[in-house]
């Protein structure tokens, strides 16, 4: 039987490798490790990382000029059908909500299947945590994904239903692909690479609770800040609470940092560099993660696979990936509030939450991933 060969078009990925990158990153060896003949457009700049990080792929670099949104998207409508009249492959994924219309391309005679990956299903759910443009563009390349595309990729079985819950379609053409985690970089690590990782917080000798992630509106951080101020506020071992991660566009973080007495100690360090990611989790008294609506959950899984007691919210995909090894609360101050009190006052609990961390953590791995993309890539091929 020959090799299943797939045109992935990465050409979305950002500069930084966020986001779809990282999905992408993690995903491409793991498909050609699955025997996926694997070609992949994808920007100059990204031509010698997915060298390193694919080297059985087939890499299309595209001109440097469509690193501007907007080229790019042209060219997904007229150099991408281009590609696939050339390449002829069995199959086209594109790993980030849209796609060519094929069916328009004049002079196109090769009839490719279309896999289109959908992460997330808030901007229809949860529409006030973005901006009202990114809304508009997401819902409508969802909703014209659902309809034309011949498989969907979702990372929970959670955005498929609410993918369905607002847009018409065929459930039978979605495929849940957990997302993975790469353990040789997210695991638990000794207390002197946590007492360096705090070192370099400030945080030397002292607790913190941490959170991971992009300062926007659904991460419900300002709920946090305000449960975190509520309960330390007469506590004189205060933990610190350190906010890791992009800066966002939450315009209610400030109003509530501001309400935070000045004895307690909040840290916006930023991005972390990822090798100190493992000792940052690891050294989390708590990882909270209040969220009220995701895709997936990457960092509740990475905080996982740490060992970090976790504590998050029961919102969409997140008990899908936290299972029975985190603890759980309700996305208000108040009810924050409770669940860090509980967890602040229970080591034992924290340790054994961890332990069972560290085991279902095991579950999510990237090759799993991709032999649920092939599956996905197959049934296209039989539509």
């Amino acid at each position: 039987m020959p090799d299943l060969k797939v045109l992935l078009d990465a050409t979305a990925i950002p500069a930084d490798l966020g986001g779809v990158g990282r999905y992408v990153d993690d995903l491409v060896p793991e498909l050609t490790a699955c025997g996926v003949n694997l070609a992949m457009a994808v920007q100059e700049r990204d031509v010698e990382h997915f060298r390193g990080k694919a080297p059985r792929a087939h890499l299309l670099p595209v001109p440097s000029w469509l690193t501007n949104r907007g080229a790019r998207m042209a060219w997904e409508q007229t150099g991408l059908p281009r590609l696939i009249g050339r390449l002829r492959p069995d199959v086209l994924h594109s790993p980030h909500y849209t796609y060519p219309a094929l069916r328009r391309c004049r002079g196109l005679r090769h009839r490719v299947p279309v896999v289109v990956t959908l992460h997330d299903a808030t901007f229809f759910s949860h529409p006030q945590a973005h901006s009202q443009l990114k809304q508009r563009f997401f819902t409508a390349a969802i909703r014209r994904a659902v309809r034309g595309a011949d498989a969907l990729v979702v990372p929970s079985a959670a955005t498929r239903d609410e993918t369905l819950r607002f847009v018409p379609g065929d459930p039978r053409h979605f495929h849940v692909a957990y997302h993975g985690v790469d353990t040789d970089v997210f695991h638990p690590v000794d207390d002197a690479e946590r007492e360096r990782v705090a070192a370099s917080l400030g945080l030397t000798g002292r607790r913190y609770i941490g959170f991971l992630g992009t300062l926007e509106p659904r991460k419900n951080v300002p709920n946090l800040v305000r449960a975190w101020a509520s309960v330390f506020r007469d506590c004189e071992d205060a933990p610190a609470l350190v906010l890791a991660g992009g800066p966002g566009w939450d315009e209610d973080i400030e109003p509530a940092l501001a309400q935070v007495p000045r004895h307690l100690t909040v840290l916006r360090p930023g991005y972390l560099p990822l090798e100190d990611l493992p000792g940052f989790l690891s050294g989390c008294e708590i990882l909270a993660y209040p969220s009220i609506g995701e895709g997936f959950g990457l960092p509740v899984l990475e905080a996982m696979a740490c060992g970090a007691a976790v504590l998050t919210t029961r919102e969409l995909s997140l008990p899908e990936v936290g299972g029975d090894a985190v603890a759980y609360c309700g996305s208000d101050a108040q009810a924050i509030a409770r669940g860090l009190v509980v967890l602040d006052a229970q080591p034992e609990q924290r340790r054994e939450l961890g332990a069972a961390a560290l085991e279902r953590a095991a579950e999510f791995t990237w090759r799993a991933s991709a032999q649920a993309h092939v599956e996905a890539y197959h049934a296209a091929m039989a539509r």
